[in-house]
């Protein structure tokens, strides 16, 4: 059944979706400047992080303000919570997405890139996570939810893979040890986005049915 907000819980609500659309935004502009060697795009991640640590403060506030204020029931005292914890998760891809945007930076003075192994795979598996957590939040979809760990594995995988294969070309051309290096953190930053992602979707469900499936056999299977 759809819940209804009053004024207060529908300003947090939007503030959240906003924050979920910048971070998503962030994301997907830090892979394209990596990608396409664009650095002027690069700038546009970095100034729309300022943005996502406004918001990040603003909705920590409004948690803090109703929750002393208002009172609030069980049920509201979850959406705070899981307000809270989510803005910290799209936070952290925020930053995340920074990262990436900086040494795609760094990397477009080396030339162009030879080589991204898994990076593009990961970006499209970090950005869906990132997509389908905030819509399950935004549509109240507890079942949807829970699909995005499935992908997680995918990302983790990809990411050893990368790291084994960018070792070993550290090892056969050290005169340009510096590009694997930038990629192997690229490779990280992507998979620590994923893991955002996937608790986002944990806490909707927590949201939903008051459950908390962190570490439970019902996720760990959806990952293997």
């Amino acid at each position: 059944m759809k819940r209804y907000f009053h004024s207060e819980l529908e300003d947090l609500r939007k503030h959240l979706i906003l924050m979920g659309e910048r971070s998503i935004d962030s994301v997907r502009l830090a892979m394209q400047a990596l990608l396409t060697d664009d650095v002027s795009i690069a700038g546009q991640v970095i100034a729309l992080d300022d943005e996502i640590d406004r918001l990040e403060v603003l909705i920590d506030a409004e948690c803090v303000r109703y929750i002393t204020l208002r009172q609030p029931m069980a049920q509201d005292v979850r959406l705070m919570t899981v307000a809270m914890k989510a803005n910290h998760e799209l936070e952290r891809s925020g930053d995340e997405a920074t990262s990436i945007a900086k040494r795609a930076r760094r990397l477009a003075e080396f030339g162009k890139v030879d080589d991204f192994y898994n990076i593009p795979r990961m970006g499209d598996l970090a950005l869906e996570q990132l997509r389908d957590a905030m819509d399950s939040f935004i549509t109240e979809d507890a079942e949807k939810a829970m699909l995005v760990p499935r992908r997680d594995k995918e990302v983790d995988d990809l990411n050893r893979d990368n790291y084994a294969k960018y070792n070993d070309k550290i090892s056969l051309h050290p005169e340009i040890s510096r590009v694997s290096i930038e990629l192997i953190f690229i490779s990280k930053s992507l998979e620590r986005i994923a893991d955002h992602a996937t608790n986002i979707a944990e806490e909707v469900v927590f949201l939903m049915k008051g459950e908390d499936v962190r570490h439970t056999h019902e996720v760990k299977r959806s990952v293997m």
